[in-house]
């Protein structure tokens, strides 16, 4: 239906407690990409919030290609939302209701050369959020506040610190280049599981990339030679300004070019076969 006519009850317990879950999936060509990968993590954060899943994935596919199908664009973003549905207003899980599913597509706008040329600007910030960011919930004013921290700055992006050592960006996640090894922080409650996080790491490990996934000390990042920022719809963007100070010599690294242009053949590669591969 056109957005302007969807309604959600008012006691809809996302609107209320912010209680549920989404996803964002990226379709290139009108194809899903990493469609297992994107369906896995949405069953994880539905299985830690203790939600059942409306659909087998089967069914979620058929309904994301009846969405892209009906809206412009060859390059597409689904955003996914699923709360625990509507019921009387109290805290405890309701005995019965039904799981409010939202889907929407928007058009993917990839990022432009000049920027891509440049790369972004960035500030830091204390990671001052709950201990569970593994979960992508919709509850997300946190997040909200330490990205507008970026906005006000004219920044792209906030990195965020958490005792001493890297977490993530706001709405990114971030990898550390450090004396020509790519440095990521490991998966823990304290980070999203990113899709492209994920993309980065196996395409390091098939083109022998020096690569190691450890805790991040705040002093790599801020004497790092190159920062990346990474997300369904950013892919993988260099920073090359932290806090007013340039990251490395202020340009996208040699690195980063090798992984930008790694990844697009990936991406490129992985559409050409999604056709023919079952969910």
């Amino acid at each position: 239906m056109p957005l302007d006519e969807a309604r959600i009850p008012v006691l809809d317990r996302g609107f209320i407690f912010g209680d549920g879950v989404y996803e964002v999936i990226p379709c290139y060509s009108r194809k899903p990409f990493r469609l297992k990968e994107h369906l896995r993590r949405l069953q994880s954060n539905l299985d830690n919030i203790f939600l059942k899943n409306p659909y087998p994935d089967v069914q979620w596919a058929g309904l994301f290609a009846q969405l892209v199908t009906q809206n412009e664009g060859e390059d597409q973003h689904i955003y996914l939302h699923i709360t625990r549905g509507a019921a009387k207003r109290d805290h405890a899980f309701p005995k019965q209701a039904q799981p409010t599913v939202f889907m929407m597509s928007m058009p993917l706008q990839a990022t432009s050369p000049e920027i891509l040329r440049t790369g972004v600007v960035a500030i830091s910030a204390q990671d001052n959020r709950w201990l569970r960011c593994d979960i992508k919930a919709i509850s997300l004013l946190p997040n909200v506040l330490l990205r507008q921290l970026a906005v006000d700055r004219g920044a792209a992006e906030t990195v965020l610190l958490r005792d001493g050592f890297l977490t993530e960006g706001a709405a990114s996640n971030i990898f550390v280049v450090k004396n020509g090894v790519l440095l990521a922080p490991p998966k823990s409650n304290l980070i999203l599981p990113g899709i492209t996080y994920d993309v980065v790491l196996e395409l390091a490990r098939a083109h022998a990339i020096p690569h190691e996934v450890r805790a991040v000390s705040e002093t790599e990042v801020r004497t790092a030679q190159e920062l990346w920022m990474t997300s369904s719809g950013k892919e993988v963007l260099a920073i090359t300004t932290l806090d007013k100070r340039p990251v490395g010599d202020g340009k996208p690294g040699k690195l980063f070019w090798r992984m930008y242009d790694l990844y697009q053949a990936y991406k490129a590669a992985v559409i050409r076969q999604s056709e023919a591969q079952p969910i």
